[in-house]
Parts: C-alpha cells; structure tokens; sequence
C-alpha cells in the first residue's frame, strides 16, 4: 500500500468488551491454575477488571494488537490489524510493544505473545521450553516477534526466550546478506535460584527469521547475544541474570543500544553492545568505530556467575544501582539519535501514584525533573555524554485527565482517583526536519488509582527541539498527536522517512 509520509502508531484495543469467564468472588485466578487460591475480586468488565491485580500478583488479560498508520499531525491514514491467531498483546503489561524499523527500511517489527485474545495472566506465564516449576503462573506460552514487511506481508518468529515474563521491543538487521533479529525484554517470574532456562531466556536476543506458520515453529532453547554485570562497575555481585532487565532498544550506526528502567537490580542507564571486547574498560565506555553486529549467540559461556558481560554503560550515563532509585532518579526507556552527537532518552518516571486530594495531584509525577524528554549531548573534549536539559513543558506531569467513557472519581478497591496522569515517556521516535529543528514523538506512561496503572489510556504527543540548543529552550512543548480514549492504549511509535515511499 502506498504511503505519504507518516507514523505509524502502534495502538492495542484495551478489551472494552471484558473478560466474561471472570467473576468476582467466583474465579479461582489465574483460572483452571489454582495459582495461590487467589479469587477474583472484581468481574471481567473493562478496567474493573485490573483490580483483580491486588489478589494475583502476575493477574492480566490479552487483547488484539492493531498497527494505526496516521500522519505526524494524527490524521488518520489506516488501520493494520495484527492477525490474532498469531500475536496478541496482555493488559495490564505496560512494557512491550516498541516499534523498530529493520537496517534497510523494509521491516516493522514488534515482539509479544501467542496466544489468544482474552486468555488471564499470559504475560507472566512460561514459555513451552522454558518451563520454571516455581512460577505460580503453570500455563506455556510462546512469544514471538512480528515482522511486516514493505509489501505487507506478516511473518512470525515464535522463541522461548523472556519465559515468565516479555519481550519489549525487537529490530531486524542485515549482516552479511542475512537477516536477524534482535531483542530485549525480561525473564523470570519464580523463586531463585532461576532455572538455567530463564537466565539465557533474559535481557538481549538473537534468532533468525522465520518464514514457516507458526504452527510448524519449534523453537528452540533461548539465544542471548549480550549479558551486563554490575561487577564490571566494582559493585558486588547481583542476582544471576537479573542485571539484564532491558526495556528500549535501537540500532544506531551499527550498534545496538539498549536501556533498562525498571527493577531494584543492576543500574537504570543507556547501554550498547560490544563486539570487540575492548570498548569499556570499568564497565563504562563508548562503542568502537567500525565494530561489527553480532551473528552469534553467547549461551555456551553460561556459568554459575551468569553469562559472559559484553555491554557496557554508555559513558556519562548514570552508573548508581537501581536499589538506590528514588522518585528523582533516572528511569529511561526509548531512545533516540538525531545524529552522532545527540540522542534524546524518554524517561518513563517513577510511577509512584502517591496522590494528594489538596493539590488534585499525583504529587511524585508532578514533582519530577527527570521524567519527560531528556535531551543527551556528545562531548568531544570530556569524551563522553552529557545531559543538555529535560523537556517536561505541555505534559503535565501529574496532573489528572478525563477520558470519555473511563470511570471517574475514587476506585473503591485503591481508594485512588480512577482518572490517569502522564507520569513520563516510553517509546519514541523522531526526524530531523530542514530548518534543523527536530521533531520527537513519544508514548506517555501513566500513573493512576486503576487497579493496574500500566492499563490506562494514554496519548501520544510530539515536540519540536532546537537540534543545536544546550539550554532549555522556554519556548518549546508538547502536543498531543493523538488524545486518550478509552478503547486504545498506545504501545509504540515508528517514523516512516521519506515522502511517497512503499512503506507497509
């Protein structure tokens, strides 16, 4: 289908039409399970339904996906439906879904789960071949990561990677003349120690795509392709794989750059992946010129430690320990390069939804200097980044907004206000305009008194940054592209470059 050019925003129908098979004081969750003889507390009505969040721990609901194409000013241009015999995505999981086109420009790619629609606590359950006895979740899922092509073709790549929890981004790349494809995510949802199973099944991936139905996939066992210790910065040593807790992902010139966000392990940062093994010495370093991708896994250097490290903290990027995180700390997701020497990180915010009924606030987000847009400058001379300043004008951080037809007023079971507030960003992406200015568009994270606030309608907004600026500009803000609704809840966002090119 040809298109002019625009975003594609990755939008998930928030299952308006409930859970029928739940019902409140009835339902042993998750069902059929027997999972701790946890009982519903609420029904299956949509977002009512969430509540069942403070009884069971690992509590969600799949929904159907749907790619929404529209231009960068949220004129809509179409509607994409993700085949749901092949791919759905789980409420209240809040994490996955980022958009990444391939190197070449001829794939959208996204990861998530197979499995149906409607199907209670996906997300954290296993996966077939990654079985963990103590996950109190006892069904196998596969994920898998979609790939749409140019032409619009769907294809799917089932793994057993991510088993007791997700995947949260994926980006093909061309090496050699052959694809791969690329992840980042969690594992993990039992007792530790973990099963040998999830510690590979964590943080960054590799696989080949598949052109083979689903039903006709055997994947094998999970393929890490990088692994971060906390030791390389000098501090004692973590739980066994759980450094690896990665939320965004990009590839940039030839490097893949990962961050992680959430977690009380490892640090919240930016990291890449380093093929030469000589870019970070301290743990801490930049990637070296010319430095191939990665072809291979590195499953086999597996020990008792965890995996062999080969990632490093992208200089000048924070290295405290996320057990140390407060509200004022630093908690990025998707990350963007305008050019070499600016890269823009949106910060998710802490999701502390400590309200106060005096200010009308969610006072944690409200009070925030780190979450929003914040815009990240190379410097030659220091060798390495610095941050420039936070973008955080027109988001209003905090501050309560009314969604038509989203319940209003105090949800009974939190004692909270129902009605969300933007908390930060997730996913971004963004152009380089002619007048050299650039524009960023960005996913909002939410905070509310919902049963679980990563399920509330949220927005996608834009803003136009002075690519030379290294002082807050007070001119500059944010828009909103497209407004909150109470059927949709955005994941992801993908710039198509170009004017008049085939793209999806």
């Amino acid at each position: 289908m040809r298109q002019r050019t625009g975003i594609a925003a990755f939008v998930t129908a928030a299952g308006v039409a409930g859970v029928p098979d739940i019902v409140a004081g009835q339902t042993v969750l998750p069902p059929g399970s027997g999972s701790a003889g946890a009982t519903a507390i609420a029904g299956g009505d949509y977002p009512y339904v969430f509540n069942n969040d403070t009884v069971d721990a690992s509590f969600g609901v799949t929904s159907r996906l749907y790619l929404k194409q529209i231009t960068p000013w949220g004129q809509p241009q179409g509607t994409i439906p993700v085949p749901s015999g092949d791919l759905v995505t789980s409420f209240s999981s809040k994490s996955e879904g980022a958009l990444n086109l391939s190197s070449d420009g001829k794939y959208l790619s996204f990861i998530d789960y197979v499995a149906a629609p409607d199907t209670v606590d996906v997300s954290n359950a296993n996966t077939p071949g990654v079985i963990d006895t103590t996950n109190p979740v006892s069904a196998a899922y596969y994920r898998a990561v979609a790939s749409l092509s140019e032409n619009g073709k769907w294809t799917f790549t089932e793994t057993n990677a991510y088993s007791g929890n997700n995947g949260r981004a994926a980006v093909e790349a061309k090496v050699n003349g052959k694809y791969y494809i690329y992840t980042a995510g969690n594992a993990g949802n039992g007792s530790n120690p973990q099963p040998t199973g999830v510690v590979l099944g964590a943080g960054t991936q590799i696989m080949t795509p598949s052109a083979l139905p689903e039903a006709d996939q055997t994947p094998g066992q999970p393929t890490p392709v990088g692994s971060f210790n906390v030791t390389q910065l000098g501090d004692k040593a973590d739980k066994v794989g759980k450094d690896d807790n990665f939320r965004g992902l990009t590839l940039y010139n030839g490097v893949l750059y990962y961050t992680k966000g959430s977690g009380s392990n490892g640090v919240n940062t930016i990291y890449f992946l380093d093929t030469t093994g000589t870019a970070c010495p301290g743990g801490s370093g930049l990637p070296v010129a010319g430095a191939p991708l990665p072809t291979s896994d590195i499953a086999s250097t597996l020990t008792a430690t965890g995996l062999a490290s080969n990632m490093c903290v992208l200089k000048g990027f924070p290295t405290v320990l996320a057990k140390s995180a407060t509200d004022a700390s630093d908690y990025p997701f998707g990350i963007w390069f305008a050019n070499p020497t600016t890269l823009y990180v949106a910060d998710e915010g802490a999701g502390d939804n400590a309200y106060s009924s005096a200010s009308g606030s969610y006072t944690a987000a409200a009070a925030s200097t780190t979450a929003g847009l914040q815009k990240w400058v190379y410097n030659a001379t220091a060798g390495q980044w610095q941050l420039a300043y936070t973008l955080q004008n027109g988001l209003g951080l905090g501050t309560p907004y009314t969604v038509p037809g989203y319940p209003t007023g105090i949800n009974s079971v939190t004692s909270l206000p129902w009605s969300p507030a933007t908390d930060g960003l997730r996913n971004i992406t963004g152009r380089v305009n002619r007048d050299g200015s650039v524009t960023i568009y960005g996913v909002t994270s939410t905070v509310s008194g919902g049963g679980d606030q990563g399920a509330d309608p949220n927005k996608l907004v834009a803003i136009t940054d002075n690519l030379g600026a290294t002082s807050l500009p007070a001119s500059e803000r944010f828009f909103t592209v497209v407004p909150a609704r109470y059927d949709q809840v955005v994941r992801g966002v993908s710039f198509t470059p170009g004017t008049d090119h085939d793209h999806f």
